[in-house]
């Protein structure tokens, strides 16, 4: 159970983008269309996983007082390596599109959060459940927000026309359509979190006993 906790507090609880608000410059940069948000959470939650496997393998043996160099050096190899598999791999249009937004991983805020607040003090396969869950969490938030920019702003959905008659947008694929479908998905996420601790803050002052509960199902 603890396990799978690990796994899933990434994808929920302490989602990223939409909870901790964390790595926002490519999540706002490269989302104007589904394809490129795809490849960029791909690219990062590679980075992470591995990282975080790497420092949580050699956290014993890492200096207290240098530990930030070495997990930059650690996330650096990394991303290199993702970097030059992509450009032989992808598209030459994808590449372009991601531009300096890969080697950037290098600084993003998810992957040295995650290596200094659990990897550097967690056993290796743990690190790997937490990295692969925030991986995870990055990439339906990408995939969210590129997709409503692409829709709304293209007319498209990873290339295919919506409709017809529709008339895209434009704003929703250039920096203020990044910063407005952001903003309105982090209300709406704050509204569902806020609206269900309300909830449970009324069932836990009101609790439903057996026999209440029987009746409303036979008045139901």
């Amino acid at each position: 159970m603890k396990l799978l906790k690990e796994l899933t507090k990434g994808i929920f609880r302490e989602n990223p983008t939409f909870v901790l608000v964390l790595g926002l410059c490519p999540t706002l940069a490269v989302t104007v269309s589904v394809v490129n948000g795809f490849w960029m959470a791909i690219a990062t939650t590679a980075v992470l996983v591995c990282s975080n496997v790497i420092i949580s393998s050699l956290r014993r043996f890492i200096p207290q007082e240098i530990r930030i160099p070495c997990f930059i050096v650690v996330i650096a190899s990394f991303v290199t390596m993702a970097d030059l598999t992509m450009q032989a791999y992808l598209s030459e249009s994808i590449n372009k599109s991601l531009g300096i937004f890969i080697p950037l991983i290098v600084v993003n805020c998810i992957i040295l959060g995650r290596a200094e607040a659990f990897a550097a003090k967690h056993s290796v396969f743990r690190s790997f459940l937490d990295g692969l869950g925030s991986g995870i969490g990055f990439l339906l938030a990408l995939l969210l927000i590129s997709a409503v920019r692409e829709v709304i702003g293209s007319g498209a959905l990873l290339g295919l026309k919506v409709s017809k008659a529709y008339q895209p947008a434009y704003i929703m694929i250039m920096a203020p359509g990044a910063f407005l479908v952001m903003g309105l998905l982090l209300g709406v996420f704050n509204t569902l979190k806020l609206r269900r601790a309300a909830g449970t803050s009324a069932a836990c002052q009101h609790p439903v006993t057996a026999v209440e509960l029987k009746e409303r199902r036979e008045n139901n």
